[in-house]
């Protein structure tokens, strides 16, 4: 154990096999400073603070003897590829009442995986981290978290000269699918067992007792998936770069890179510029999670059952249970955004049909449920189409029959946020704020902390105009 005047640091990970991992040290910077803190966050991790100085030292210039990047590999784009944290590095495991997370810098400089890469970030992708990470826990999506971002006092060169940054960020477990697909395709049978241990120990203990570890760990690491991916849909969110290695094994959002938000309801809508062939559309990810996983079923097929055939039926036979499991949960949750808890596949349509008026009108995703929800919040004229007055007697004829249309409307407010992290702000904020203007970026930190109110902040509920949705692109933020 490592100890210093802020954090208490424990060291789990290295008791894998070294080929898991590489001791490493953060790279000198000119003038590390803090930039942006979240005392929220150091308050709930019950780390004391007494200034921002302290933790630019603790966590940039002390050299600690056993921090590390992690090693895995990853299905890119549908590509396998060795890779590693090739800008990232845990500087230790903070333990907060039974729960323990990591503590990683990223951007912090070179790694032995940064494949020629000088391995540092930019101020404005790791400020964007930081807001859309913070966003996503308020509108309660498992996630990273973000601690602070240093501004490095150097320059990053990308297309253009930008000033640079680190961020530290906290999550429950950095193990991902490709760390699964290492151990398989690169390490032992023996190194792929003792990834699994330390994984089901740490992440879920209560596996321990089954027949099949393994087996089980497949199961449960599919549900948390498909649950994280119904909320990232329930509020239109877009990662952008679902690659295996962005597939968390504790089933949290992480690496937020050319991620979005749709406005106007198209499934799909990609706005990552690296993404030529819409593989990680907003309509696309429940078709690549499943990918994913399949990718995560072959990676522990040698752990499951000695015999290979065995192992492959069992593994399909979880498999085989997506479909039907996302439908029951994507549906599920599609109906309680129109008010409807019974999960009743009659009223499967009722959602069908609403998601084709706003394809076919270009209606906004958000907005058209907060406008049933709320009794037209949102500016958007809506009631004057008549595709939407038929399809909206009959959502109203389904009310009446099965509950009360105020139950309902309550139910309604907790699935649909009336504050999501709009792209044109999200830009604005990030802009302003690389350029010395914190203002917009705290204010919406704020509002996006109260997703569920309206405060007559309309500005943070209007999409974006025309030019911007057809012109806007994300990066993955190097």
């Amino acid at each position: 154990m490592q100890k210093n005047k802020i954090f208490n640091f424990n060291y789990s990970y290295l008791t894998l096999p070294k080929k898991f991992y590489s001791l490493t040290n953060v790279s000198k910077f000119s003038k590390p400073k803090v930039f942006q803190i979240n005392d929220k966050l150091l308050n709930t991790l019950k780390v004391p603070l007494n200034n921002k100085e302290n933790l630019t030292r603790i966590l940039l210039k002390t050299k600690y003897d056993r921090s590390f990047s992690q090693a895995y590999a990853g299905h890119q784009f549908g590509h396998f590829t060795n890779l590693g944290d090739g800008r990232a590095i845990i500087i230790g495991e903070q333990k907060i009442d039974k729960e323990v997370y990591d503590i990683q810098l990223k951007g912090c400089g070179s790694t032995p995986y940064s494949r020629n890469g000088d391995g540092r970030a930019t101020l404005k992708s790791m400020l964007k981290e930081y807001l859309i990470s913070e966003a996503m826990y308020y509108l309660n999506i498992p996630t990273s978290r973000s601690l602070a971002v240093f501004k490095t006092g150097d320059f990053v060169y990308r297309t253009n000269k930008e000033k640079g940054a680190i961020l530290a960020r906290i999550m429950k477990s950095h193990i991902r699918v490709g760390t699964f697909e290492f151990a398989s395709y690169l390490c032992s049978k023996k190194d792929l067992m003792a990834l699994k241990i330390y994984t089901i120990n740490r992440s879920y203990p209560e596996l321990i007792k089954y027949e099949n570890p393994a087996l089980e760990l497949l199961i449960q690491v599919m549900q948390k998936q498909i649950d994280l991916v119904v909320n990232w849909m329930r509020v239109g969110f877009i990662h952008g770069v679902m690659n295996t290695d962005n597939t968390s094994i504790s089933g949290e959002t992480f690496d937020y890179g050319p991620c979005a938000f749709i406005n106007s309801y198209n499934p799909n809508t990609t706005y990552s510029s690296i993404d030529y062939n819409r593989r990680y559309s907003f309509g696309n990810q429940p078709i690549i999670l499943k990918w994913n996983i399949s990718r995560f079923a072959e990676s522990l097929l040698p752990i499951i059952h000695n015999k290979e055939e065995k192992a492959i039926q069992l593994a399909q036979s979880v498999i085989d249970q997506f479909d039907e499991i996302w439908e029951n949960k994507y549906y599920g949750m599609m109906l309680k955004k129109v008010g409807i808890k019974n999960n009743n596949k009659k009223l499967y349509p009722l959602i069908d049909e609403i998601l084709n008026y706003m394809q076919k009108n270009k209606k906004d995703y958000n907005n058209t449920f907060l406008y049933l929800s709320h009794n037209s919040i949102s500016d958007e004229k809506i009631n004057d189409n008549s595709d939407f007055k038929q399809w909206y007697e009959k959502w109203r004829e389904k009310i009446f029959k099965i509950s009360n249309i105020k139950e309902d409307k309550e139910l309604m407010k907790i699935y649909n946020p009336i504050i999501i992290p709009r792209n044109h702000i999200v830009e604005k904020a990030i802009d302003e704020a690389c350029n010395g203007d914190l203002n917009l970026f705290n204010k919406f930190l704020k509002v996006i902390s109260d997703p569920n109110k309206n405060k007559g902040l309309n500005r943070f509920l209007n999409p974006p105009n025309k030019n911007f949705e057809e012109n806007f692109q994300t990066f993955c933020g190097t």
